[in-house]
């Protein structure tokens, strides 16, 4: 049996693509940063998990011993100010090891490229693929166009622009052709990579079955979403950067992620037939699915909760000390807390009902209007604000991003833990706890703050007056209420 490596198995391409290898019998290794992160991914208990880091020899020799085929699914964009060198860092040590290690097939899923020189992003994605074909490695580039999905950043850019903007003005660049594909042919297409009888060394595009352009997409989401027509009027003025600002603002996507995209549209994306993968690979039985199908099914994923995995999967990195271990305790550290108790007569059930359901299109329980406010703070300065939302508006799993929240640890029926994705001078947790105590049911919350230097002591106390509005009406909602 041939063993897999999948990188990036906690994004949303690699978080699907690990179920469906496993469905075709495959043996199935994965490397990711932290362990938790995947603990609540259905086929995690079926995978060879190894925790390390991408840029380290050691964890790779470990991740790519007596590996046939590694899937390349990693990005640093937005893990780095300067990510395209980051990436070329970590593209050589992965395709220098692989060789040490006799991989047979590496497989590389980046995006297509017929003119890369307005994008930097587009860039660095076709140098990354040059490195990892730099060895007697055989490595097969897989360029694909923009993915439709239930929780790809593509598609909610899509929804919440065209959602909410029945009239709008754009810029150009939403004329110029694209390829769009459904994520379940790029499943498809990796899947089959998987089971090549033979290494196959070269580059491939791939596309759905529909050349059209951005302003065509939108009126598509339109019709099958049951909205009026958009009035789409294009200015020449917006260029990317005021086009990623505004769509940092109008979406959940945050206008770091945004300005890529939109840079991948200014050009036109289309696959070039003299490469198409399906001459290689050939296409399902059932033909790939048109972009209207695939709007159609993310859509019935988004309401139904079934949407397996997000583009707010991956971590984003806000400040550097928002991720570096606490201080030793020689230090002295200094942890803020703003910690209250209730006891609630509801059934146990439905007070962690309420618990696992915070945040997204449920909200925080109270203080609306303060959380709204930070939120839109939070986009003003660059972080992912309030519109990330959830994945599945009941249940959540570690690694799930809930708002400008990520999902830290969770005991079901017992204990929840969030650590804080906004932009902070510190670190923050919100912790959940619900406890029997003396033959009553007590329900604690818990808020934590680690600040860095002068800024974070001087925010602590700042927003201590709010709290005073924020985490009391939300605790007595959470014990008192039935939000079913």
């Amino acid at each position: 049996m041939r063993k897999i490596l999948v990188t990036g198995a906690s994004g949303y391409v690699g978080g699907r693509l690990v179920g469906t290898l496993l469905n075709s019998g495959f043996e199935v290794r994965v490397l990711v940063r932290n362990a938790s992160k995947i603990s609540g991914y259905p086929w995690a208990r079926h995978v060879e998990i190894i925790e390390g880091d991408a840029f380290s020899i050691d964890d790779l020799q470990r991740a790519l011993n007596g590996i046939h085929t590694a899937f390349y699914l990693l990005h640093s964009i937005n893990a780095a100010v300067d990510f395209d060198k980051a990436e070329e860092r970590m593209a050589r040590t992965f395709v220098e090891v692989a060789r040490q290690q006799e991989v047979k097939q590496i497989v590389y899923l980046g995006g297509i490229q017929n003119d890369v020189r307005t994008s930097r992003h587009l860039t660095s994605r076709a140098r990354t693929g040059e490195i990892l074909a730099s060895t007697e490695v055989p490595v097969l580039e897989i360029r694909a166009g923009i993915i439709i999905g239930s929780g790809s950043a593509s598609f909610e850019m899509l929804r919440h622009l065209t959602h909410r903007l029945p009239l709008m003005t754009t810029p150009k660049w939403v004329s110029n052709k694209t390829h769009p594909i459904a994520i379940r042919d790029v499943l498809w297409y990796l899947d089959k990579a998987a089971k090549l009888e033979e290494p196959v060394n070269g580059i491939f595009d791939v596309g759905g079955p529909d050349i059209l352009s951005y302003a065509d997409m939108m009126q598509i989401f339109a019709k099958v979403a049951g909205l009026r027509k958009r009035v789409i009027i294009q200015v020449p003025l917006l260029t990317p950067r005021l086009s990623s600002l505004w769509i940092g603002l109008v979406t959940p996507v945050p206008t770091s992620l945004a300005k890529p995209l939109v840079e991948s549209l200014i050009s036109e994306t289309v696959a070039d037939e003299t490469k198409a993968l399906k001459k290689l690979l050939g296409t399902p039985e059932e033909g790939l699915i048109s972009v209207e199908h695939a709007i159609e099914l993310a859509l019935t994923n988004t309401s139904q909760n079934a949407v397996a995995t997000r583009w707010s999967d991956a971590s984003l990195v806000s400040t550097p000390w928002q991720v570096t271990q606490s201080d030793p305790d020689w230090a002295g550290e200094t942890e803020y807390h703003d910690e209250r108790t209730r006891v609630s007569t509801m059934p146990a059930d439905v007070v962690w009902h309420n618990i696992e359901g915070i945040g997204g299109s449920r909200g925080w329980y109270g203080a609306d209007l303060l959380w709204w406010a930070r939120g839109l703070l939070d986009r003003f300065v660059g972080g992912v604000g309030l519109r990330r939302g959830r994945r599945d508006q009941n249940r959540l799993r570690v690694g799930d991003s809930l708002d400008f929240w990520r999902v830290e640890d969770i005991q079901s029926g017992h204990y929840l833990r969030l650590r804080a994705e906004m932009k902070l001078p510190g670190k923050a947790w919100l912790e959940f706890f619900l406890e029997e105590h003396q033959g009553k049911l007590q329900v604690r919350q818990k808020a934590t703050f680690q600040p860095h230097g002068l800024g974070g002591h001087m925010y602590w106390f700042a927003v201590l007056p709010f709290h005073i509005f924020v985490f009391p009406a939300m605790l007595r909602n959470i014990a008192t209420k039935n939000f079913r």
